[in-house]
C-alpha cells in the first residue's frame, strides 16, 4: 500500500491508499523539531487507532516544504525498509510543468494539477485554503503553468489579532451576512467572505487570460468547505486533491 504525505508549513495531510482508492486519513501538525523516531511513534498511534498495521506500508511518496523534516521522513522510510519518492526532482518524468523554472513550482502545486487533470479534467483551477492560498492554473493540454500565491486565511486572522487584542477570541465560521452588525460578523465577513470573493475575483480573470470560461474550479484544502459556503465559485469541493495527486503521481512511476 501507498503512504502519500502532503507536508504544508502548518500540517501534514497523510492517507493510505490501496491501488486509487483512499483507505484513511490523518493530519498532523508540521513540527519541524520531530525527529525520525517521534514520527514513527504518531504514524504507529494512527495505524493502531485505525486497526491497521504499518507493515501493510510498502511506498511513501511525499510532497513537502520543509527541508529538515524531509530528511527524517526519509529515515522513517529507511527504519521501515519501503521504497520513498518524493514528488519533484523524483517525478518529473510523469507531471507536466510548463515553467520557466520548474523545480521552484512547490510539490503540494504539481499534486494538485496531476490530480485536477486526472480526475476532473484540463483545463482547470485549483484553489487550494491552505497556511498560504494557492491558486494552481492547469492549461487545455493538461500542464501546470502557474497561478497566484495569497495569504492564507488563517495568516490574515493572526496578522489581524496580532494587532487588536480584543479580536482574538473570534473563531472561523462562514458568516450569514456579508454586513456584518457587530464587530465579530464583520470580523468573519471580512475574512470569509472576503477569501470568497478573492478567489471570485482571480477565478475570472484566470478563466479570462486562458481563454477557457468552463475550465472546472475546484477547491481544496482544510478550509475549502468554509469559505464554499460563501460563494458558487466552486465546481467540485475535495479536500484531499493534494493526497491524491501524489497517489496518481506514484501510480505512474510504478505503471
Amino acid at each position: 500500500m501507498l503512504l502519500a504525505i502532503d507536508m504544508g508549513n502548518t500540517q501534514t495531510a497523510l492517507g493510505l491508499f490501496d491501488q486509487d482508492q483512499l483507505l484513511q486519513s490523518w493530519r498532523m501538525p508540521t513540527d519541524r523539531t520531530f525527529t525520525k523516531d517521534e514520527i514513527l511513534v504518531r504514524l504507529l498511534g494512527y495505524f493502531q487507532m485505525s486497526g491497521l498495521a504499518l507493515s501493510c506500508v510498502d511506498t511513501i511518496c511525499f510532497a513537502g516544504v520543509v527541508p529538515q523534516l524531509t530528511r527524517e521522513w526519509r529515515a522513517v522510510a529507511t527504519q521501515l525498509g519501503v521504497r520513498m519518492i518524493q514528488v519533484g526532482p523524483d517525478t518529473q518524468m510523469v507531471t507536466k510543468v510548463d515553467a520557466p523554472n520548474p523545480a521552484e513550482v512547490g510539490a503540494d502545486r504539481i499534486a494538485n494539477a496531476v490530480a485536477a487533470e486526472a480526475l476532473y479534467g484540463a483545463p482547470a483551477i485549483v484553489v487550494d485554503f491552505g497556511t498560504a492560498t494557492n491558486v494552481d492554473v492547469v492549461d487545455p493540454r493538461g500542464y501546470y503553468i502557474g497561478g497566484a500565491i495569497a495569504p492564507g486565511i488563517r495568516i490574515s486572522m493572526d496578522a489581524l489579532t496580532a494587532r487588536a487584542a480584543k479580536l482574538s477570541s473570534i473563531s472561523l465560521e462562514a458568516p450569514q451576512h456579508t454586513i456584518g452588525r457587530n464587530t465579530v460578523e464583520a470580523v468573519r465577513s471580512g475574512t470569509v467572505v472576503g477569501a470568497a470573493a478573492m478567489a471570485e475575483g482571480l477565478v475570472a480573470r484566470i478563466k479570462d487570460e486562458l481563454g477557457e470560461p468552463s475550465a472546472r474550479v475546484i477547491a481544496t484544502g482544510g478550509l475549502a468547505g468554509l469559505v464554499a459556503a460563501c460563494t458558487n465559485v466552486f465546481d467540485v469541493i475535495d479536500q484531499q486533491l493534494t493526497l491524491k495527486g501524489i497517489c496518481e503521481i506514484c501510480r505512474r512511476l510504478q505503471a
